[in-house]
């Protein structure tokens, strides 16, 4: 598909330059309501390219999505991509990005595992000409670093999204655990944060258990496993992720306690479909396709066509994603299945 599109446009463009009609073309567009300024072909690379990635950690389904899309979108952009898996802790992501610093690279593209905890080797590669696109959490506090662009979606409307959907399922009454990814994440931050603007507004809602589990199912069964133990009724549980809730879900299984209200992030294929299968109640779109895919496109336009940090491209690119519903379901797992989203 992005093959066609990109075929189009370099026909469309070749057209008004053999005819020598690029002033009626633009005139054309301008009266359509459309400027030509703002257009231009999502072009492969002209030679191929080398291009370092990681992310959190490929134990996660979010993030082993998202390297299928970074890789399907290099494929169609002329980018070979080589992979430093961050294996869901930070000291070993540390360790990789380590590695990737002594390595020559044309651009470089990561989400980290937490903050500040990659900025030296990040440094290295930046003072060595390298763009260094941030994916989905802020590798160091704002102004800190140089990076090429941050791509990431809005955590705050996300969390604030799932959880009013959760509020009305429990008429604002009744108590709630939210199980936290890294508290070092800013997309997990930002979660909790929108997590909490909701629960401000209804006095009657008790939180009885805020504990991170990491993005690790492991950990969320051993935790789970223990609130069933110590709570009685729970009426509802707001996950970071969605192999969080699901992981979750198989705890409350097996102990008898499906009656608890679920929400996540992420809407991954498993939880997309358990929301059409009523065992979760709601997901929202965290776009590993867009993030992965969108980094590899900032990539080549900051190689090829030496697009600028601050200038060319903005500091931030808003990678947005939908709540999902029955209705909207099935578009949306099309759109996974090709990368798009």
């Amino acid at each position: 598909m992005l093959e066609d599109i990109i075929k189009e446009a370099q026909t469309r463009r070749d057209v008004f330059k053999a005819i020598g009609a690029t002033a009626l073309a633009g005139a054309l567009f301008a009266n359509a309501g459309f400027d030509p300024a703002m257009a231009q072909a999502l072009a492969p690379a002209g030679k191929p390219l080398k291009a370092a990635f990681s992310n959190a950690g490929l134990q996660a389904t979010w993030c082993a999505q998202g390297k299928q899309a970074a890789e399907a979108w290099g494929k169609l952009m002329n980018v070979e991509i080589t992979w430093f898996d961050g294996e869901l802790a930070a000291t070993k992501q540390r360790a990789a990005i380590d590695n990737m610093a002594t390595q020559k690279w044309d651009f470089v593209a990561i989400q980290t595992f937490g903050i500040g905890t990659l900025t030296d080797p990040i440094q290295k590669m930046i003072d060595a000409g390298t763009p260094v696109i941030a994916m989905d959490t802020l590798v160091a506090p704002p102004g800190t670093i140089a990076i090429h662009t941050f791509i990431a979606p809005d955590n705050i409307m996300m969390g604030s999204a799932v959880t009013n959907q959760i509020m009305s399922a429990i008429k604002g009454e009744g108590t709630i655990v939210m199980t936290q990814g890294a508290l070092g994440h800013s997309g997990a931050q930002g979660r909790a944060t929108g997590f909490k603007n909701v629960l401000a507004a209804y006095p009657n809602v008790k939180i009885l258990n805020e504990e991170p589990a990491d993005w690790d199912v492991t950990k969320v069964a051993r935790i789970w496993d223990s609130i069933l133990t110590q709570n009685e009724k729970i009426s509802a549980a707001f996950f970071h992720n969605d192999d969080m809730a699901l992981a979750a879900f198989n705890v409350m299984k097996a102990k008898g306690r499906t009656d608890i209200i679920i929400g996540g992030v992420d809407a991954m294929a498993p939880a997309v479909n358990a929301v059409l299968e009523g065992t979760m109640l709601a997901t929202v779109r965290n776009p590993s396709c867009r993030i992965h895919g969108w980094a590899v496109a900032a990539g080549v336009a900051a190689v090829q066509g030496g697009e600028k940090a601050g200038t060319d491209i903005p500091n931030f690119i808003l990678a947005d994603g939908p709540v999902i519903t029955k209705e909207t379901a099935p578009g949306h797992l099309w759109l996974q299945k090709n990368f798009l989203i």
